[in-house]
């Protein structure tokens, strides 16, 4: 299974954007994390829904953001971003009658959320400001 990048590339480009201070385009977004501006238009529609980001339109336009670093956790980011899935291990459902199976399963589904709420519950202590590296926030 591909790792999604969607949250790495969303928290970098945020960081940056808060020391750019000003609109910054998709396509130099784009170039920021090689990729093409049309994924970066799509990546930031659910931030935009969740007014992390905002968007004008025109010359001098383009991407900013709305709230400071130190307003923004990681949980904002990643369910702004549809994230849903932290892991791509899965589980067999071939044998509905095999309690073997069964108890395996609910065995990996209960680890893996009880993994989940540890791991969002991370997300939601750690604000973006304090990811930003210390030679970076004291320029």
């Amino acid at each position: 299974m591909r790792k999604d990048h969607r949250l790495s590339r969303a928290l970098h480009v945020l960081i940056h954007m808060d020391k750019i201070r000003g609109h910054v385009t998709s396509e130099d977004i784009a170039l920021m994390i090689n990729t093409n501006p049309v994924v970066v238009r799509r990546l930031f529609q659910g931030l935009k829904q969740a007014r992390i980001i905002h968007s004008e339109k025109g010359h001098g336009g383009g991407w900013i953001l709305q709230k400071p670093l130190g307003d923004i956790t990681l949980l904002d980011v990643f369910l702004a971003i549809g994230c849903t899935e932290l892991f791509s291990i899965g589980w067999v459902t071939e044998h509905e009658k095999c309690m073997i199976e069964d108890a395996v399963n609910t065995e990996i589904s209960d680890t893996f959320a009880e993994a989940r709420r540890l791991i969002t519950d991370r997300f939601a202590e750690l604000t973006l400001d304090r990811l930003m590296p210390k030679e970076i926030k004291h320029q």
